[in-house]
């Protein structure tokens, strides 16, 4: 059974039942009834062609689901009989349904659930559990959804930063569960890259490779967090680094820099050092600086406070960290961090003791937490 071949069809094969007239939430259920059918049947099968497979049998599901349902009688009496079979309509729907599924009157996590659904081919119980939540909660977010993006038209312009927005957000979800986001927002924002020419997608696609191409290296077998600093960068993905640099420098070269360009070339710019000691720092905060010209954004500050530390002195990154609001995310980490830079050891392990105390997630409280234990233990001798 190829999986892969099923999600790449979904979103062309649902676009064509909405331009024949279903509404999203009809045609998408319909659509992931006929992919259940060709989980089914295609093994034993498989026909000669499948996307016409699945929009014959997507459209009778749609149909009997109309006929079936009281309420939907009006609708009923306009639809057609079945168009005869034949070849399907070559036309991409992907990018409108990039665009529906970033609609602005849905939540982020409503966005990323539904983008997943309609444009990924994932099942709502494999989103329910790379999100860690129950399949019946998944049900109802998509469900809800699926309702108000109903009478959105897909000739309507979209919002490119939106999805990317989004596309960004499931990346960041993590990788838990049976499918891995990370792996799955890329090819996502691949797929996306082909229909779209614009700089800030392939900006993003290099960004999520060349973060993605250190994820062997973040974690110790005992799963704990390795940092930046410390990682054996022997286990670093070169391809997908080289890959993402050349993505990034052929964005750069049109001129029109973005916030997802800045954060690539960031991003590479730790890639290509040889060595922790080699990172062009100096480089690294002009890119901040851009980067803040472009979004004015709190935590790019927040960073940019750790790289002036490392290519000025660890005083003067706490002197850019003090200009901050200290209620930002992990910003009593960075002093903790920046503290220790400056031999400052009894603060930093207070710092890092109470920075433990309000991480995010188990696996990052553990690691402020150990390095708390060991600056407290070398300041103990």
């Amino acid at each position: 059974m190829d999986e892969a071949l099923l999600r790449s069809l979904t979103p062309s094969v649902l676009g064509i039942l909405v331009r024949r007239g279903a509404d999203f939430a009809a045609a998408e259920d319909a659509v992931q009834d006929a992919l259940v059918e060709a989980v089914r049947t295609w093994p034993a099968d498989p026909p000669r062609d499948p996307k016409g497979w699945l929009v014959t049998v997507a459209w009778r599901r749609f149909l009997d689901a109309t006929r079936a349902n009281a309420a939907r009688r009006r609708r009923e009496d306009r639809v057609d009989e079945e168009p005869a079979p034949g070849p399907t309509s070559a036309a991409d729907d992907t990018l409108q349904l990039y665009f529906l599924c970033a609609h602005p009157s849905l939540s982020p996590s409503s966005a990323v659930a539904l983008t997943l659904r309609a444009v990924g081919g994932l099942t709502t119980r494999q989103i329910a559990r790379a999100h860690l939540v129950p399949e019946a909660t998944m049900a109802q977010r998509i469900s809800r959804a699926k309702r108000t993006v109903s009478g959105v038209r897909l000739d309507r312009p979209g919002d490119v930063a939106t999805v990317l927005r989004v596309l960004y957000l499931v990346f960041n979800e993590g990788y838990s569960g049976d499918v891995d986001l990370a792996t799955e927002a890329i090819r996502l924002t691949r797929q996306l890259a082909t229909a779209i020419d614009h700089p800030e997608v392939t900006g993003l696609l290099a960004l999520m490779l060349l973060h993605h191409a250190r994820r062997a290296a973040r974690t110790a077998p005992d799963g704990s967090l390795v940092p930046l600093a410390e990682q054996d960068r022997a286990r670093w993905d070169t391809g997908a680094i080289g890959e993402g640099i050349g993505i990034l420098q052929a964005a750069l070269a049109r001129d029109r820099l973005g916030e997802f360009q800045s954060q690539a070339a960031i991003a590479a710019l730790h890639a290509d050092a040889p060595t922790a000691e080699e990172t062009d720092w100096a480089q690294i905060v002009e890119w901040y600086d851009e980067l803040i010209r472009l979004t004015d954004s709190p935590v790019a500050r927040l960073n940019r406070a750790v790289a002036v530390g490392e290519a000025d002195s660890p005083r003067a990154g706490l002197a850019a960290l003090a200009a901050l609001d200290d209620s930002l995310p992990r910003h009593t980490a960075v002093a903790a961090y920046l503290h220790e830079r400056d031999n400052d050891l009894e603060t930093a392990a207070r710092l890092y003791t109470e920075a433990a105390r309000k991480a995010p997630n188990l696996a990052e409280r553990d690691h402020l937490t150990r390095r708390a234990a060991r600056l407290n233990t070398r300041h103990a001798r």
